[in-house]
């Protein structure tokens, strides 16, 4: 199990990578840039602690980006960044991720507030 963790998060430090690559496809940029920024962000779709439902999103929607972006990205390009990303030591820093999730949370804040709040 640690095996494929460490495993998923090397190859979302790969799609980090291919979202700033010039030979990724731009569909497959968008795809790998919400994913990685999902994976490295702190906040999840449905936070940890609940029990079970927590770590549902961060088994399924983490690994079904990957292998999304990964069949987008030449194979060329993918065997490249995973050097690439072998070479990284550090977690990378996006405040574009950063500022992009905190932008879908407030709106999705927004919206359920407006939509839970009395007329």
């Amino acid at each position: 199990m640690q095996r494929w963790a460490n495993s998923l998060k090397r190859d979302a430090l790969i799609l980090w990578l291919a979202a700033r690559d010039p030979f990724v496809p731009l569909f497959a940029k968008i795809v790998a840039g919400l994913t990685a920024a999902y994976a490295f962000s702190p906040i999840d779709l449905i936070p940890d602690f609940i029990p079970v439902l927590g770590l549902v999103d961060d088994v399924l929607i983490v690994p079904a980006g990957l292998w999304l972006a990964l069949k987008m990205v030449p194979k060329a390009v993918v065997a490249r960044l995973r050097m690439e990303a072998a070479g990284l030591s550090e977690r990378p820093v996006s405040r574009a991720g950063l500022a992009m999730v905190l932008i879908v949370w407030a709106l999705a804040a927004v919206t359920a507030w407006r939509w839970l709040s009395p007329s």
